[in-house]
């Protein structure tokens, strides 16, 4: 059963972030350069909160703001769920889905070391059963 850290070591911990006095837009052009769907909002050490396309769509498309005169504070995510790089590809999978979340990130400690996406856990989910099938076909074709 693969753990957050297994993911961690083939994902990599890098981690993509602004500030909360960043304006939107900021954070808009730091996912779009980076193919990336959300960043962390990091207030010096300290995990703040997270900004997603979604907080984007919900909290200045429909309301009528501007991207470039709207810090990240306002409209970021601040209830986060994180994992530690112990837990399964499944408690996640689980976490996810119950919290309806699509980014985790993962601590050790106080320390930030990684943040998964929701990309990350379905993919580690289909290699585990691509794993599983191919390992019951060679038993099959032995027995």
């Amino acid at each position: 059963m693969k753990t957050v850290r297994d993911l961690l070591q083939s994902k990599g911990h890098e981690i993509w972030s602004v500030a909360p006095d960043d304006s939107v837009f900021a954070a808009l052009e730091l996912m779009a350069e980076r193919g990336i769907g959300a960043v962390l909002v990091l207030d010096g050490a300290n995990v703040a909160g997270i900004l997603s396309e979604r907080d984007y769509a919900r909290q200045v498309i429909l309301k009528g703001k501007a991207s470039k005169d709207t810090p990240v504070r306002d409209i970021m995510t601040t209830e986060l769920f994180v994992v530690t790089p112990e837990k399964t590809v499944e408690e996640c999978m689980e976490l996810m889905t119950e919290r309806r979340i699509r980014h985790l990130p993962v601590v050790v400690g106080d320390r930030l070391d990684g943040l998964l996406s929701i990309g990350d856990i379905v993919k580690a989910v289909i290699s585990d059963k691509q794993d599983q099938i191919e390992q019951l076909e060679t038993y099959i074709t032995r027995g």
